[in-house]
């Protein structure tokens, strides 16, 4: 049994975790509107300057030159934007993975404690149902820990194929 102290520490630990998540949250939220802020007045600018460019074009050769080279510029920035972007949410999704992480450490090792003090403390004959508690603690553990190591797999895969994408993009805009 948990003691008055244990419970008052296990929720001030659970506040903490909760108010240092959400300052994760709201940072991650303040690095998107920067993004989306400076994109969208870069995108003006350029909007502009294009829009000067375009009444400036003195025939049709000149304004389909113009139009080919916007789309290189184009592709680059959207690569940018789209690797801050992944980078942002990638960054606040690890602060929540570590964080869920640890609880979910503290809570195995709660609950395996609990089935320990349950198996010293139960009545002659049941050491088979003890036995098999124990088997089934282990198993959840063991399917746990390869669920993680799944969600880290896809996760490295994604990164790849994201950087593989970023790379390929700009190149792809230089062939138009």
């Amino acid at each position: 049994m948990m003691t008055a102290e244990q419970i008052v520490a296990s929720h001030k630990a659970n506040v903490e975790t909760l108010f240092g998540l959400t300052a994760k949250a709201f940072e991650g939220v303040e690095k998107l509107v920067e993004l989306n802020l400076t994109a969208a007045k870069a995108a003006l600018d350029e909007s502009s300057s294009n829009t000067q460019a375009a009444l400036s074009v003195k025939d049709a050769q000149e304004l389909v030159a113009m139009q080919a080279n916007l789309f290189q510029p184009l592709a680059e920035k959207a690569a940018a934007y789209s690797r801050h972007l992944y980078d942002i949410a990638s960054g606040t999704g690890g602060e929540f993975t570590k964080a869920f992480e640890a609880q979910a450490a503290a809570a195995q090792k709660q609950f395996s404690t609990l089935v320990d003090s349950a198996a010293q403390n139960a009545p002659a004959g049941s050491e088979q149902a003890v036995a098999m508690m124990k088997g089934a603690v282990t198993a959840a553990n063991t399917a746990f820990e390869s669920v993680q190591k799944a969600v880290k797999q896809a996760t490295d895969m994604a990164e790849s194929n994201l950087a593989a994408v970023s790379a390929a993009a700009p190149k792809a805009g230089k062939k138009k």
